[in-house]
C-alpha cells in the first residue's frame, strides 16, 4: 500500500511521527509556510530499476524534444526571419516560445498536484505537437509566432513534470544521478539544437519547415506512453480542483512576465526607448510582480510560496540559475549567429556548437555520481560557476580572425559548467524542504530559469540591436542611400553577400563590436551567478523516499 504523509495537524495514528518530522524541517526552514498547506501526499512505493527506467526514460524524452525545440531556431532565425522579410523580428521568433513557457511554469507544480502528473505530462506533449504543426506550416510571422507560442507552453510542461516525477519516485541520495540525466537531456537538446536547425535547413527539400515538424510524431508517441506508463497519485485533499488553484497568482505572473518581454523586446528594436509601448509595459510589469509578490504571501495556497527565498539555499540556487541561464541562451542564439555573419554556413556554425553537449553530459552525470557516492553538493557549485566565468572570457576575447577552435573550447566550458551547476541546484533545493512543497519548489525554479533563458535573449538582443544601430549609422550615416542600405542590412542578413562597394569592411566590424556587447554582457553576468551560488548551505541527502 501507499505510505501518506499527512501536511495538515489532522489527528491519526501517525500524528506523533509527523509532528517529529515536521517539527524538524521547522527548525531549520522556519520560512516555510506549513500552516497554509491542507493536503496530503501519497508517497508511491520504491520500485524497480527497469519500471523507473520506462517512467522516467518517457518522461526524458520530452525535455530532449523541449529543449531541442528551444533552441533549433538558433541556426534557424535567420532564414525564417528572411524568408518571411523580417530579420529584426528574429529574437520575437526565439522569445515567443521562452514566454509561453515561462508563463505556464508558475502552475505546473499545483496542477499536477491537484490532478497528476501523468495528465500534465500528456497535455503538455499534445500542445507541443500541435504548436510545431503550426510552426512547420506557417505561411507568414504572426502564424509562427502563434506556434511558437503553443510549443512553448507544452515544453513549458515537458521541462518541470519530469522534475516532479523524479521527486515523487527517487530518493534524494540517488537524485544526482536522474537530474543528471535529466540534465544530459536537456543539455544535449539544447545543444544539438542549433546543429539540427542547420542541417535539416541547409540539406532537406522542406528546408527549416522540416525542422518543426519532424518533432509533432515523437512528442505524440510520448504522450501514449506516458497514458499507460505514470499512475503517480496526485495530492489528496478535501477542497475542490478549483478552490485549490491560485488563479490570481497566475494571472499577475502570466502578465507580468509577458509586459516586460514585450518592453525590452520592443525598446531600442522595434520602436525608440521613448515610445509609450517599453514606457507603459516595463513599469506595468513592476507593479504586477510586486503584486504578485504581495498576494502570493497572502495567498492560502499560492503557486509559489515566496516564503520559500527566505531559505539561503533556495534563494542562491534561484538567482544562479537566472543568471546562469541569461548567459546559456545568449550564448546559444548569438553565438551561431555570429559564425554564421564572419562567414561559416548555417551548418558548419551549428557543429561548433557540439562541444558544449558533450561537456554538460560530463558535468551533469559526474555531478550525480559525485553527490551519491559522498552525499554532498555544496563542494560542486563554485567551481560550477567559475567554469562558466571561464567560457564567457573566451568569447570576450574573440575577433573574426580567432580560429575555430577558440569558440569551441568556450563551448565546452559552457556545458560542462551548465551541467555540473543545474544538478548541484536542483539537488540543493528539493534537499531543502519536505515532500509537500518539491513541487511547487521546483516550479519556482523552472520559472526563474526560464524567465532567466528569456530576458538573456531578450536583453542580448537590444545590446545587439541597439549597437549594431548606432555603429552602422556613425560609420554610413552621410553615405549615399544609407538609411534603405543600413534597414536592408538589419532585416536579410544575406545582404551581407549584396553591399555596395565599400561597405563590406566597415558593415563586419559593426556587427562584430555589436556581438562584443553580447558577450561582455555575459561576462558581468556570469560574474553575478559566481557570487550568488556562495551562499548556498548543505543539507542532508536522504537514501529513501520517505526520509
Amino acid at each position: 500500500m501507499p505510505r501518506c504523509h499527512h501536511a495538515a495537524s489532522n489527528g491519526s495514528e501517525r500524528t506523533p511521527l509527523l509532528r517529529e518530522r515536521d517539527s524538524t524541517l521547522t527548525s531549520t526552514d522556519p520560512a516555510l509556510p506549513h500552516d497554509r498547506v491542507d493536503e496530503q501526499v501519497v508517497l508511491v512505493p520504491e520500485m524497480s530499476t527497469t519500471r523507473l527506467g520506462l517512467i522516467m526514460g518517457t518522461a526524458w524524452v520530452g525535455v530532449f524534444l523541449m529543449a531541442l525545440d528551444g533552441t533549433i531556431v538558433a541556426t534557424l532565425a535567420a532564414p525564417i526571419s528572411s524568408e518571411f522579410r523580417s530579420l529584426n523580428m528574429l529574437s520575437w521568433i526565439a522569445t515567443a516560445y521562452l514566454i509561453a513557457a515561462a508563463a505556464v511554469l508558475p502552475i505546473t507544480g499545483r496542477l499536477t498536484d491537484i490532478f497528476g502528473r501523468g495528465p500534465g505530462l500528456v497535455i503538455s506533449n499534445m500542445l507541443f505537437a500541435v504548436g510545431n504543426l503550426i510552426s512547420g506550416m506557417a505561411t507568414d510571422q504572426y502564424t509562427m509566432l502563434l506556434g511558437r507560442a503553443l510549443a512553448g507552453l507544452g515544453g513549458g510542461g515537458l521541462r518541470s513534470i519530469q522534475n516532479f516525477l523524479a521527486s515523487d519516485l527517487v530518493p534524494l541520495r540517488q537524485r544526482g544521478i536522474t537530474q543528471g540525466i535529466a540534465n544530459l537531456c536537456y543539455g544535449c537538446g539544447a545543444m544539438l539544437g542549433g546543429v539540427i536547425g542547420g542541417l535539416i535547413n541547409d540539406n532537406a527539400p522542406l528546408g527549416w519547415r522540416l525542422a518543426f515538424l519532424a518533432q509533432v510524431p515523437p512528442s505524440l508517441v510520448s504522450a501514449v506512453a506516458v497514458l499507460f506508463l505514470v499512475k503517480v497519485p496526485p495530492k489528496q485533499s478535501d477542497k475542490s480542483y478549483l478552490a485549490r488553484i491560485d488563479f490570481y497568482g497566475v494571472f499577475m505572473s502570466f502578465s507580468c512576465t509577458i509586459l516586460m518581454l514585450l518592453g525590452l523586446n520592443s525598446g531600442g528594436n522595434l520602436v525608440p526607448w521613448s515610445h509609450p509601448l517599453p514606457l507603459t509595459t516595463i513599469p506595468l510589469s513592476v507593479l504586477l510582480f510586486i503584486g504578485f509578490i504581495w498576494w502570493e504571501t497572502k495567498a492560502f495556497q499560492p503557486i509559489i510560496p515566496v516564503k520559500l527565498l527566505l531559505n539561503r539555499t533556495i534563494l542562491s540556487a534561484a538567482l544562479t540559475n537566472f543568471f546562469t541561464d541569461m548567459v546559456i541562451m545568449s550564448a546559444l542564439f548569438y553565438m551561431p549567429l555570429y559564425l554564421q555573419v564572419i562567414g561559416y554556413s548555417a551548418t558548419n556554425a551549428g557543429r561548433m556548437v557540439l562541444p558544449s553537449p558533450i561537456g554538460d553530459s560530463l558535468g551533469a552525470l559526474g555531478a550525480g555520481y559525485f553527490m551519491r557516492h559522498t552525499g554532498k553538493y555544496i563542494w560542486l557549485g563554485i567551481p560550477s560557476v567559475m567554469l562558466l566565468v571561464m567560457a564567457t572570457s573566451f568569447f570576450s576575447l574573440q575577433t573574426e580572425s580567432t580560429p575555430a577552435w577558440y569558440s569551441t573550447s568556450g563551448f565546452f566550458l559552457l556545458g560542462s559548467s551548465y551541467g555540473i551547476m543545474l544538478t548541484t541546484t536542483q539537488v540543493a533545493c528539493v534537499a531543502a524542504v519536505d515532500h509537500t512543497h518539491q513541487a511547487v519548489v521546483g516550479s519556482a525554479i523552472f520559472f526563474v530559469r526560464s524567465l532567466g533563458s528569456t530576458l538573456g535573449v531578450t536583453t542580448a538582443s537590444v545590446v545587439y540591436q541597439n549597437i549594431l544601430y548606432n555603429q552602422l549609422w556613425s560609420r554610413f550615416g552621410d553615405w549615399t542611400d544609407a538609411a534603405n542600405e543600413i534597414r536592408h542590412i538589419r532585416e536579410h542578413l544575406d545582404e551581407l553577400k549584396h553591399l555596395p562597394d565599400g561597405w563590406y569592411d566597415g558593415v563586419i566590424r559593426s556587427f562584430v563590436e555589436a556581438f562584443r556587447g553580447v558577450w561582455l554582457m555575459m561576462l558581468g553576468l556570469a560574474l553575478t551567478a559566481l557570487f550568488c551560488i556562495s551562499g548556498m548551505k548543505q543539507h542532508e541527502l536522504h537514501s529513501r523516499l520517505s526520509r
